[in-house]
C-alpha cells in the first residue's frame, strides 16, 4: 500500500471548509492507503496564541477527527510535537533549501498578512517543516488542494537537492488532489476561515447553525425574492451539492432560476440537510469528549508507531550525512 502523509493545524475550530475539503477525502482513502494523519501543532505556533488553550485545541481537534470517521484501526492519527525528529529533519532541510525557493512561496505574503504584528521567520520556513513532515515518513502521496500545490512541489524539490548532495533517502511525493471545490465562507467569497470569521463549525449547535446560515451571501445579482437567481454563483447552493439528496439539488437549481423559491427558503432547506448530516458526528464528538481516554490511547498508539518510522528515517539520514561516531 502506498503511504500517504497529511495535517491540519489545531485552530481551535473544525469547520466544515476543512470537514469537505480535506478530512471527508482522508476518511475515504484510508481504506486503499497507508494513512498518516497529523495535528501540526507546530505550524499553529507561527500565529499568536494563548498556551494554556493549546493541549485542549490539540484534544478536540483529534476528537473531532474520530468523530467525523479516521479509523484508528485503518489510520494513524498523532500530535506533532510527539514525534521531535519533525524539526530535527526541518533544520537539515533548512541546509539545502534555496532561500529564493521560499521567497517565491505565496503562502508566506497571505500568512504575513494575516498576522501582521507577528511576522516571524516560522511563517517564512513554515513550507520547509511542511516538507519535513511529508519526508520523514517517505511518503509516497499527499492529498492537496490546490493552494497547496506549490508547498508540495517544494517538498519534491527539497528532497532532490538532499538526494543528489547525500545520496538517496527521501522519495518525491505525488499530489492527490481532491475533487471538492475551494469552500468559500459565509461571506461567499473568502476560504472559509475562523480567523477571518466566515466559518461554520462542524459541531455547531442547530440554533448557531441556522442562525449563521441565514446571514450568509448568496447570488449577488438577485436582489428581490422575484428575481431569478443563478446558482452557478450561490455559494449556499454549492453547499446543497454536498449535504442535500441528489433530487433536493436539481429541484432548487430550476427552482432558483425561475424565482420560484428564495433564499430563506434555500436556506432553511440547507440548514435541514446539514443538522441531519452533522448529527451523528456531533454525538460521536460528545462521548470522546466525556471520555478523553479514547482519545489519548489513539494519539498515543499513533506516537509510537511514528517515532518507529522517524527513527528510522533519521538513522538513514545521519549516515548519509556522516553525522555518526
Amino acid at each position: 500500500m502506498s503511504r500517504v502523509f497529511s495535517g491540519i493545524q489545531p485552530s481551535g475550530e473544525l469547520h466544515i471548509g476543512n470537514y469537505l475539503g480535506a478530512i471527508r477525502n482522508w476518511v475515504n482513502i484510508q481504506d486503499e492507503h497507508q494513512c498518516i494523519y497529523c495535528v501540526v501543532d507546530y505550524h499553529a505556533i507561527t500565529a499568536e496564541y494563548r498556551p494554556k488553550e493549546m493541549p485542549t485545541r490539540i484534544f478536540d481537534l483529534a476528537a473531532g477527527l474520530l468523530a467525523c470517521g479516521v479509523d484508528p484501526e485503518k489510520a494513524t492519527l498523532f500530535v506533532q510535537s510527539d514525534v521531535p525528529q519533525h524539526t530535527e529533519l526541518a533544520w537539515i532541510f533548512n541546509t539545502v533549501t534555496p532561500m529564493g525557493e521560499l521567497s517565491r512561496q505565496t503562502q508566506f505574503k497571505s500568512k504575513s498578512e494575516q498576522n501582521l504584528n507577528n511576522i516571524n521567520v516560522g511563517l517564512f520556513t513554515y513550507p520547509v517543516l511542511q516538507a519535513a513532515d511529508i519526508l520523514l515518513y517517505r511518503a509516497s502521496h499527499v492529498p492537496v488542494g490546490e493552494d497547496q500545490e506549490q508547498h508540495l512541489e517544494l517538498s519534491r524539490e527539497i528532497a532532490r537537492k538532499f538526494n543528489a548532495r547525500y545520496g538517496k533517502v527521501f522519495p518525491e511525493a505525488r499530489t492527490m488532489f481532491t475533487s471538492t471545490p475551494r469552500i468559500r465562507g459565509l461571506d461567499g467569497k473568502a476560504k472559509m476561515s475562523k480567523s477571518l470569521g466566515n466559518s461554520i463549525a462542524v459541531d455547531e449547535t442547530e440554533k448557531r447553525l441556522r442562525k449563521k446560515l441565514a446571514s450568509a451571501f448568496t447570488d449577488p445579482n438577485r436582489v428581490t425574492r422575484t428575481d431569478p437567481g443563478d446558482p452557478k454563483v450561490c455559494n449556499i447552493f454549492t453547499l446543497h451539492g454536498f449535504f442535500s439528496p441528489s433530487e433536493t439539488v436539481q429541484e432548487i437549481d430550476g427552482a432558483c432560476r425561475k424565482a420560484e423559491i428564495g433564499c430563506v427558503d434555500c436556506k432553511k432547506k440547507l440548514g435541514d440537510a446539514m443538522v441531519g448530516h452533522f448529527a451523528p458526528i456531533r454525538e460521536r464528538w460528545a462521548e470522546l469528549r466525556a471520555d478523553p481516554t479514547q482519545v489519548h490511547e489513539v494519539l498515543n498508539t499513533g506516537r509510537d508507531r511514528c517515532q518507529a518510522i522517524a527513527a528510522d528515517t533519521m538513522q538513514r539520514v545521519h549516515r548519509k550525512m556522516g553525522l555518526v561516531r
